[in-house]
């Protein structure tokens, strides 16, 4: 199976890092300077999918892809590894972790059995881990790593009874970030920090005892705050004006009326 294009874009990349032609900003580019653009890049290509854009899907994966490409020739400067490892360790972990395609297993599973399964190949090739809930929790945005760490945490017995406790729990947190704010306004800026991050953990853990994830929450939060947003600009904008100059209490009004509709 020949591939032409991928292998053009593979030169397109090594070219961008060829250290005396290529481009100045990539060959500035590191593992770590580069992680903000994986996640970015991830994100739009959901967004593309949210809309259900195939053309935007594409281009937006190609990004993903731009990002994969890069890391992998960075490595391969290095001689740490290179894009055919990475694929041949995919291809390996794969073919491995699915014996009732690959292998003499039965394939007559369902989808559940074939994810615990999954799981317990996964479990032997790394081993146990040394404590029920580690880093792993993390490789995710925050707020959805507070509710997978609830959700872990509920599985070892370590959680609230009820939904009720767990918002005593958030007031409690509440109260905890308003004692860090006195009125005179000076305030410790680590001590605020800490205390609106155990807030909003408890949030999250508020979200999970009612079903709901809360990273979903936010997400529609944010979505609702921009399309009033934009409809508040395009009153002002109506009225010949720009959102810089109008005063604070009409955008408000703007706002309000925005919210009624």
């Amino acid at each position: 199976m020949n591939h032409p294009e991928l292998i053009r874009c593979i030169e397109v990349i090594r070219k961008l890092r060829h250290p005396k032609e290529g481009c100045p900003w990539d060959l500035e580019q590191t593992h770590e300077s580069l992680l903000k653009y994986l996640l970015e890049e991830s994100y739009e290509f959901i967004e593309a999918t949210e809309l259900k854009n195939p053309k935007l899907m594409e281009e937006e994966l190609g990004d993903v892809l731009l990002q994969i490409l890069l890391h992998s020739t960075i490595a391969s400067e290095s001689g740490s590894f290179t894009l055919e490892s990475v694929a041949k360790t995919l291809a390996d972990k794969i073919i491995h972790r699915h014996p009732h395609v690959f292998g003499n297993e039965s394939n007559d599973l369902s989808s559940a059995k074939v994810l615990e399964n999954w799981e317990e190949l996964k479990k032997k090739e790394k081993g146990e881990r040394k404590y029920s809930i580690d880093n792993k929790y993390l490789h995710a945005p925050s707020l959805e790593s507070a509710f997978r760490i609830g959700k872990k945490s509920t599985t070892v017995n370590f959680d609230w009874e009820n939904y009720n406790q767990v918002l005593h729990k958030v007031e409690e947190e509440w109260q905890e970030v308003k004692q860090e704010l006195p009125p005179g306004g000076k305030y410790d800026k680590q001590r605020v920090k800490e205390e609106i991050g155990d807030l909003l953990f408890s949030v999250a853990q508020l979200a999970r005892h009612l079903e709901i994830n809360p990273e979903e929450c936010l997400k529609e939060a944010n979505q609702k705050f921009i399309d009033r947003f934009q409809k508040v600009e395009d009153r002002v904008k109506a009225r010949g004006g720009k959102l810089e100059t109008t005063p604070q209490a009409e955008l408000e009004k703007l706002w309000v009326e925005v919210k009624k509709l």
